[in-house]
């Protein structure tokens, strides 16, 4: 594990959209390494319910457990299944969407090829993993994922390179993964050319998206009305999700600018209200200081006494893209 310290994206600004008061329940949806949930419970009197579907983090839920008895507690489950669990009901939610710096830094769960590692990439150690899907998905399946959820605009010589050498020996680890991406995409720029590629196979082994979405749901069906619902999300398909249900949520609809306002459609009452509709991102200071922050976008919501909405399955999914479920790789 790398000796670097953890430190939480957009903190100052996360527990200023949170604004947390003294017997507030809140719930960190994704504990990670407890950045968020540790300052949380030191910026009042409150309970802080951590969520997490990677068991590998309870030693450090423990040492929050030791330090703030009766006020923290570790749930292990997605996000998305947030309001399944007998939870109270929640004066705050905060997610920070994506893979931690703690599961980055070990070569053993394969999300990273900086260092060499088994081709695994699950964040709930359970289920398929990228090698399944890297030997098992059909060379247009491989492209599609790659162009959709890595953005990348090689997506095709990437999976006809894969197809190629998986025919002639398994592709079991990071490393191999990433030179063949390397041989098929070449070198161009400071950005590895297996990014996206690692990015894409991330997303779609942990159903990230789908899971972002139904975790946004849950999120609106445990908020106490005036609860305050926070996201802070790393790249543009993440935050595209994220701005759609809000200003679905809050009964807009896109069209909206600073000359003309959106438009108000007709339909269920709006579930949120939004103190503002523009992101927060972070400062300066902080993108020179922490690397990670520069593609970070906080969103925060405020939700109403109106009834939680009903979850459309496929509302976050784009219409063309067809790819198999998780189920075919097992």
């Amino acid at each position: 594990m790398s000796d670097r310290p953890h430190i939480p994206v957009m903190l100052a600004e996360v527990l200023a959209a949170a604004k947390v008061t003294d017997g507030d329940v809140v719930v960190d949806a994704t504990f990670g390494n407890g950045g968020y949930s540790e300052a949380l419970l030191n910026s009042a009197d409150c309970s802080v319910i951590g969520l997490d579907r990677d068991p590998s983090v309870q030693p450090r839920a423990t040492q929050l457990s030791d330090a703030y008895p009766g006020r923290f507690q570790l749930v292990e489950t997605p996000f998305s299944e947030m309001d399944q669990h007998g939870l109270p009901m929640a004066d705050v939610v905060v997610f920070d969407i994506g893979v931690s710096s703690m599961q980055i830094d070990q070569a053993e769960r394969g999300f990273s090829f900086q260092k060499d590692g088994p081709l695994d990439m699950r964040m709930s150690r359970s289920g398929p993993t990228a090698r399944d899907a890297v030997m098992t998905l059909h060379e247009d399946e491989l492209s599609t994922l790659f162009k959709f959820y890595g953005e990348e605009r090689h997506s095709r010589r990437a999976a006809q390179r894969i197809v190629e050498a998986r025919g002639e020996d398994d592709i079991n680890t990071t490393g191999q993964l990433a030179t063949i991406i390397e041989n098929a995409i070449g070198r161009s720029g400071k950005i590895h050319p297996a990014t996206r590629i690692f990015q894409a196979l991330r997303i779609y082994i942990n159903d990230e998206l789908g899971e972002l979405y139904r975790g946004l749901c849950a999120a609106e069906r445990l908020l106490k009305p005036g609860g305050r619902l926070v996201v802070v999300t790393f790249h543009s398909l993440e935050d595209r999700i994220a701005k759609q249900f809000l200003r679905d949520r809050a009964g807009e609809v896109e069209g909206g600018s600073r000359y003309a306002p959106a438009v108000v459609k007709t339909g269920p009452d709006a579930s949120f209200t939004l103190p503002r509709r523009s992101v927060v991102k972070p400062t300066k200071s902080e993108e020179s200081e922490n690397p990670r922050s520069r593609s970070a976008k906080l969103r925060v919501a405020v939700r109403t006494n109106a009834a939680a909405q009903v979850p459309e399955p496929t509302a976050w999914h784009p219409a063309k893209l067809v790819l198999p479920t998780l189920e075919r790789l097992t």
